[in-house]
């Protein structure tokens, strides 16, 4: 089986996720099915595949199915049927689990415009969200890692203490050898896996709510789009490692409280990966133009939270400026005045 559709039993039409009911559920009859208790096609045994891995034909019209190399999950461009590419959902690339989607497409657009209007730095234009090209719901493959990190840091400390005594000013410095052996383990911290999102937008994402998180089964797929990861878990150690440096350093430093001052001569981290967990998070993309450009925003399809860089309007820019400036003067004026006692 390499093209799954999830037909309805009762009156035959393409089954969907629907985000609202945490359901599969039928947009013809109405008919509704828990996802936890319905076999699983991924499991099935895969018919013999004789075409090329470009070829994918909709089971629903016949039309070639449009995938680029990494697309798991799409909906057929002729027909609209959801489909699951089975066979990239395989093996090591099946993932081992999801958060679905709890915002649908007409809740994104409505919080992505209510975002908009809350940009007080932004053209007047932008601001009245009527320019979407196009919003996707889209599973990315992340890297969910634990992490286990051993740690020894030593360091040089001072205390300094200063005193009058008579008619002398007396400042005593002790010195002390300052040694931490430390061990932090973290749990599930992800790293998007997806070549074509960008880091940026993805790690502004969080956080996610794990405790949504599921075992991945393939209806939550039906009527959105997925990916497969680009990178495997070991490619993306170095991005993990950097991603935790400075919770690591954060903490390092929450040990060593109550010095005048800490300077460290020696620090090894030394991080140790127990487990990669291969999940799908849910992911609106939007694509909006305004002045003859296309800027990309993404949204958490579950807690809603917006991230992008909107276009800034030069002229709010320097009416906000005027306005901080003009503060600050008439607040010079009145401590002049106060203390003067007559600047006017």
């Amino acid at each position: 089986m390499r093209v799954i559709e999830f037909k309805c039993p009762n009156c035959g039409s393409g089954m969907i996720f629907d985000s609202k009911s945490g359901t599969l559920a039928c947009p013809g009859c109405g008919r509704t099915d828990q996802i936890e208790t319905l076999p699983e096609p991924l499991e099935e045994r895969a018919a013999a595949a004789t075409e090329r891995e470009s070829d994918y034909h909709c089971t629903s019209c016949g039309g070639v199915i449009e995938a680029d190399e990494v697309t798991t999950a799409t909906v057929c461009s002729f027909c609209g049927a959801a489909v699951v590419l089975g066979d990239r959902l395989r093996g090591s690339l099946k993932p081992a689990l999801v958060i679905p989607f709890r915002i649908g497409k007409e809740e994104a657009v409505a919080a992505f415009k209510k975002w908009c209007r809350n940009g007080r730095l932004t053209p007047a234009g932008f601001m009245t969200a009527d320019r979407i090209k196009s919003i996707s719901g889209v599973y990315v493959p992340f890297w969910l890692y634990d992490l286990d990190n051993r740690i020894e840091v030593q360091a040089h400390a001072t205390k300094v203490r200063t005193y009058t005594r008579g008619d002398y000013q007396i400042t005593e410095t002790e010195h002390y050898e300052v040694y931490r052996k430390i061990r932090l383990d973290y749990e599930r911290v992800p790293i998007d896996a997806a070549e074509k999102m960008s880091d940026k937008l993805m790690d502004r994402l969080e956080p996610y709510p794990y405790e949504q998180l599921k075992d991945f089964r393939s209806p939550y797929l039906a009527g959105f789009h997925a990916d497969k990861y680009s990178y495997t878990d070991e490619e993306l150690v170095p991005r993990v490692k950097e991603k935790i440096e400075p919770y690591i350093d954060s903490y390092i430093q929450s040990t060593v409280g109550g010095y005048t001052s800490v300077q460290f001569t020696s620090k090894q981290v030394n991080t140790a990966v127990q487990h990669a967990h291969y999940a799908l998070l849910p992911v609106w993309v939007v694509q909006y133009d305004y002045d003859k450009l296309e800027h990309t925003f993404a949204m958490n399809g579950q807690t809603g939270k917006v991230v992008g860089k909107p276009p800034i309007s030069a002229m709010k820019v320097a009416a906000w400026f005027g306005s901080i400036a003009g503060v600050s003067f008439l607040l010079l004026k009145t401590v002049s005045w106060m203390m003067g006692g007559g600047f006017w």
